[in-house]
């Protein structure tokens, strides 16, 4: 299923503020693993396309990377941007609106390209076209999602909540399967898989908070109750001391543009 034509960047307004509390971050063991596998330094570049409300940018700019952010979703961007300005640590992150297939940046320009939770949402071929077009000669493609592990018992009954509607599931179905694009791609080479656990620890009202996040979160009344009513049995019956886990697999997908 392509999602490029769900309306991808009108998916998201209006759930900037639900999207940056409930979101889970990424495990630092995956942007060790992203500085290493690429060989980035105090002197490279990064894009972070569909970088959303900057959650990846940021532990990219902590890192002391030079981030440039891509979001065309007005609120997500400025809730990223919000964020910054906030923060005490004052990474140095350029934020711009533009589209994945065009970010406006310059040929030969990048290090490495990051799309974190986002490449689902690209027009595939045009996307790594672009992307092969701003990277420098032996950069790199990353793409990386927190994708949820059901071999865990909560986490297992919280996935049966949140598809239960048709929505959900295509989504996530698009979603699971989006990854192998770059796998596949000729555009690339050294194209390579890195799965790293990863877990969100969360109160009831979290969990909730959570699900609610999702683009294909319900928007009929019913469909909502049915969700919370869901979750809230879950939470129920796996919570200890108030808490849950949901255990994720951090999937990256990587690949080099040649140096030739």
């Amino acid at each position: 299923m392509d999602l490029s034509n769900k309306r991808p960047t009108e998916r998201f307004s209006g759930l900037a503020e639900t999207y940056a509390k409930h979101r889970p971050t990424y495990p630092a063991k995956a942007i060790d693993f992203i500085i290493s596998h690429c060989g980035l330094t105090n002197e490279s570049t990064v894009a972070d396309v569909g970088c959303g409300t900057g959650i990846s940018t940021r532990l990219l700019a902590e890192r002391g990377l030079h981030v440039i952010g891509i979001e065309p979703n007005d609120d997500m961007r400025q809730k990223a941007i919000a964020a910054e300005e906030q923060s005490s640590n004052s990474p140095t992150i350029n934020y711009r609106s533009a589209s994945a297939e065009r970010t406006g940046l310059d040929d030969n320009s990048i290090d490495a390209v990051v799309a974190a939770q986002a490449f689902h949402w690209f027009r595939a071929e045009p996307t790594l076209a672009e992307f092969l077009r701003i990277l420098r000669p032996g950069g790199w493609v990353v793409l990386l999602w927190n994708e949820r592990d059901d071999n865990d018992e909560f986490t297992r009954a919280y996935s049966s909540v949140i598809r239960m509607t048709e929505e959900a599931r295509q989504t996530e179905d698009a979603r699971q399967a989006s990854g192998r694009v770059l796998l596949e791609s000729s555009l690339f080479d050294r194209a390579s898989k890195t799965d790293i656990a990863h877990f969100q620890e969360m109160t009831e009202d979290e969990a909730i908070g959570r699900a609610f996040s999702s683009s294909y979160s319900p928007k009929d009344e019913p469909t909502r109750q049915l969700w919370k009513a869901g979750l809230t049995s879950a939470f129920k019956r796996f919570q200890s001391a108030g808490k849950v886990r949901l255990v994720y697999r951090t999937s990256v997908y990587s690949a080099q543009k040649s140096a030739g």
